[in-house]
């Protein structure tokens, strides 16, 4: 007989490869437990950028990526997720409780493309070449973020200098913040064994330079040879509202939208800073053609990189992951 719940080995696995989920900074701001069948999802406040994320905003955004990597990587080993979202109001860190159902039908090849784009997907912060029309089309990505009630934009060249502008804005308005200075530097530019940006996964003095949106790292030393200006295209997520809900259906279309490009093939780089700021968040909102409110910015491309650098750090399952003991289980 079909077991009626994932074992804890499953489960090891599943919430594994959820963790491979993008988040700021790569905080992996996120705690799992596991009892009697049933796995909850909270947000670990402990990880919240001060200076960057007072509201807790980014920080529910990726622990929302991490429940879609979760039930994407579900599906692939046969089972479907049963989500409720923000199910516990007097606990406002508990972010979902997820309980299985054995799938139908067989994980399709799809689901299995998904699956390997969870292990191949980075953050590739250098210059792009365009999205390749005969793979990809960024207007088809609309279909797949409508699911999670977010709305996706693809903005036109036409709207590049006002995002450099609002790029520029921010970068200044952070300069002289030593708050938020020591902050960045804390967890990016550097190797830490379990977290944080590693400087490889940064750009180079010139590869920063010739990419006028995004935010203004340490320098890195990544391997991207793409030697002229950035022709990314840029899609922007947005949200009829702004709270803790929206921000969870956010990360979930996030994590949607760079699954379904890495399989495809091209780059991607989450952008939030914008979104940081509210007078450059008000900039972005200007260039939607609805009144929606803008959450994460993601720029989308081609590059010509045959040798992705090594995989961020991540915590190690036991620091994020308690599984509670069945009765007369023996562990």
């Amino acid at each position: 007989m079909q077991p009626t719940v994932p074992d804890d080995d499953l489960i090891r696995i599943a919430v594994g490869l959820a963790c491979r989920a993008p988040s700021v900074h790569n905080t992996q701001p996120w705690r799992w437990r596991y009892d009697g069948g049933v796995l909850d999802l909270s947000a670990d406040s402990h990880r919240r950028l001060a200076s960057a994320d007072p509201s807790e905003r980014q920080l529910v955004v990726s622990c929302g990526a991490a429940l879609h990597h979760l039930g994407t990587a579900l599906t692939a080993l046969g089972w479907l997720a049963d989500i409720r979202r923000l199910p516990d109001q007097a606990s406002p860190s508990h972010v979902a409780q997820i309980r299985f159902h054995h799938c139908t039908r067989s994980p399709q090849s799809h689901d299995l493309d998904l699956l390997s784009a969870i292990r191949r997907r980075y953050s590739d912060r250098g210059p792009f070449d365009p999205v390749d029309p005969k793979t990809l089309s960024p207007a088809s990505l609309k279909d797949i973020v409508r699911r999670h009630g977010v709305h996706l934009t693809v903005l036109p060249h036409s709207a590049r200098p006002v995002l450099a502008a609002a790029t520029e804005l921010t970068a200044a308005s952070r300069q002289l913040d030593p708050t938020y200075q020591t902050e960045l530097y804390w967890w990016a530019g550097h190797s830490l064994p379990e977290d944080g940006i590693p400087t490889e996964a940064l750009a180079t003095a010139d590869n920063q330079a010739r990419v006028d949106i995004g935010r203004r790292f340490p320098i890195g030393s990544d391997s991207g040879s793409i030697l002229h200006p950035d022709q990314a295209t840029v899609l922007v997520l947005s949200t009829d509202g702004d709270d803790r809900g929206a921000w969870v259906r956010t990360g979930e279309a996030l994590s949607a939208v760079l699954l379904d490009a890495t399989a495809t093939g091209h780059a991607t780089c989450p952008l939030t800073h914008m979104t940081e700021f509210p007078q450059s968040r008000r900039m972005i909102g200007s260039l939607l053609p609805d009144s929606g409110l803008p959450q994460v910015l993601i720029r989308i491309g081609s590059t010509d990189t045959q040798d992705p650098p090594r995989q961020t750090p991540r915590r190690p399952i036991e620091s994020v992951l308690t599984i509670v003991p069945r009765p007369g289980h023996r562990c």
